[in-house]
């Protein structure tokens, strides 16, 4: 196997995880390279006798040639993986070390198992699709999204108008702090939050979430995902914030946004058991019965 390690932030309470994980790899005797961001922390406590491992290459150059990309931390970090490898093409499976984990929904204490599953080739690959941001904005160098685009005000501004159109319809004027467009696998993330609904991972639609809308008529809408979506913000103030999942940046009024589903999209690996119905019960505890 031919393995590539992504991780953000890394403290020494993680240590243990890292001896599990790399074991494990070492005894399919993969090779593994290291982001660089998690290169300098792999090399120091190296350096310092904590691992000794063959077959890892810390010097932070990716090569082409991966079977899997593994990402340690929660959610954000595997949405950060994306923006800045999802060109490699290849899966991405990830180790939960955050706190909810819909993307990263592998424990610390199933790290072995899953490390025994990827060299069996025993996992699904379900495709997820991304939004893309048209026309691009300089500021932002990838310019999709694999849970939500969202446009909303900056800091404590009055709220802003959004001007929707589908397909060239006109559909609403969003009194609102902001307005959020989300994937099927958005859908369990900040379209959640905000009282959108959850949809399956598969699912051909588009959301539309408002963010706490003025209009308490305002309900989110499910549209099919061949629709192209485009929005104007009018506001008092002269800015607002356009989002692309951990990827944001401040436009100037009245700059248009237009979202479509990209003909690209992320290959997620799924292992037995780490379906998306039993970590959305297992994540929400539906059913559960809490009482003393």
């Amino acid at each position: 196997m031919n393995i590539a390690i992504y991780s953000q932030l890394f403290g020494s309470q993680h240590q243990p995880l890292l001896k599990v994980l790399f074991d494990a790899l070492q005894r399919h005797k993969a090779h593994i390279w290291l982001h660089p961001l998690f290169a300098p922390v792999f090399n120091l406590w190296q350096q310092n006798g904590d691992f000794v491992y063959s077959n890892v290459d810390a010097s932070g150059n990716l090569p082409g040639n991966l079977d899997y990309i593994i990402v340690l931390g929660g959610d954000g970090s595997f949405l950060k993986a994306i923006s800045e490898l999802e060109h490699l093409k290849v899966p991405f499976v990830g180790i939960n070390t955050g706190r909810l984990g819909f993307l990263a929904d592998i424990k610390p204490d199933d790290v072995e198992n899953a490390i025994n599953a990827l060299a069996a080739r025993q996992f699904l690959v379900e495709q997820r699709p991304l939004l893309e941001l048209l026309p691009g904005i300089a500021e932002i160098k990838h310019p999709f999204a694999l849970n939500e685009v969202t446009v909303h005000k900056c800091d404590s501004s009055s709220m802003i108008v959004i001007h929707t159109y589908i397909d060239d319809s006109y559909l609403a004027s969003y009194w609102a702090d902001g307005l959020i467009i989300a994937t099927p696998t958005g859908s369990t993330a900040y379209s959640m939050s905000a009282g959108g609904p959850i949809l399956s991972p598969n699912a051909p639609n588009i959301i539309i979430t408002p963010i706490a809308s003025h209009n308490l008529t305002v309900r989110p809408l499910v549209i099919p995902d061949n629709s192209t979506i485009r929005i104007n913000v009018e506001s008092r103030e002269p800015n607002y914030m356009l989002s692309l999942d951990s990827t944001s940046v401040v436009l100037s009024n009245p700059t248009e946004i237009t979202v479509r589903k990209s003909e690209r999209s992320v290959s997620v690996i799924k292992l037995d058991g780490h379906g998306f119905f039993s970590t959305l019960r297992n994540k929400l505890m539906w059913g559960a019965d809490k009482r003393n």
